[in-house]
């Protein structure tokens, strides 16, 4: 897993939003995993970045995974995996940061990107058939898994505007180690036990389905 180097400022590389909905064999028929670089100031709110959408939206979007991040750090070993690049939005995410820990950030960490937009760490990115569709690559969704590099979504706390090369900035950090790849790697529930006193005791807010995980754990 990627660990942020001390050295500069951590920075946005990209934002990426849709660029065309795709047709697509699944039971949307239609979707909207093809992000790309955008140039220029862009807005959020709480939904995510303006112009941007989801096709499916009964498992994407909403105020918890308003904006997904991965990290360029992930992405370059996925290219010397893969033999090919990795380029912003590929994965679908709309953030490619450098110098941050996405992965490795911990569930209800709070960054400031660029002046004025502040977010919160939720939960990890599930791999799904589309995402496996996208990248061609056989058996994707369980080598994806398997590596453990799955990216952040984040909460917007503070809309405002964002642009590529803004800086990322951490602001808070809870008083636990549960990073987003341990939670979607290796949960325990002590894991489970300390997130769910975090949530009830107010000192961050957990995703639904973070939530939905601690109250009806894996057997």
């Amino acid at each position: 897993m990627f660990t942020p180097s001390p050295e500069g400022p951590a920075r946005l590389s990209a934002v990426c939003r849709v660029h065309a909905l795709q047709t697509d064999p699944g039971p949307v028929g239609v979707t909207a995993i093809d992000k790309r670089p955008v140039t220029g100031p862009v807005k959020v709110g709480t939904l995510g970045l303006r112009g941007d959408v989801q096709a499916d939206r009964s498992h994407h979007g909403g105020e918890d995974k308003a904006l997904y991040a991965y990290a360029d750090e992930e992405a370059a070993t996925w290219a010397q995996e893969l033999g090919r690049e990795v380029p912003p939005g590929l994965f679908g995410e709309n953030l490619r940061t450098r110098g941050i820990a996405t992965t490795g950030a911990l569930i209800g960490e709070r960054w400031r990107i660029g002046a004025t937009v502040e977010v919160e760490v939720t939960s990890p990115r599930t791999p799904c058939a589309t995402f496996a569709r996208r990248l061609g690559e056989e058996h994707w969704v369980r080598r994806f898994s398997d590596a453990g590099l799955v990216g952040t979504y984040l909460r917007v706390l503070r809309p405002g505007s964002i642009q590529a090369e803004d800086e990322i900035t951490v602001l808070s950090r809870p008083d636990h180690t549960v990073t987003v790849g341990r939670w979607f790697t290796e949960r325990s529930p002590e894991d489970a036990r300390v997130l769910g006193e975090a949530h009830d005791a107010g000192v961050l807010q957990l995703a639904q389905r973070v939530l939905d995980a601690i109250n009806h754990p894996r057997r």
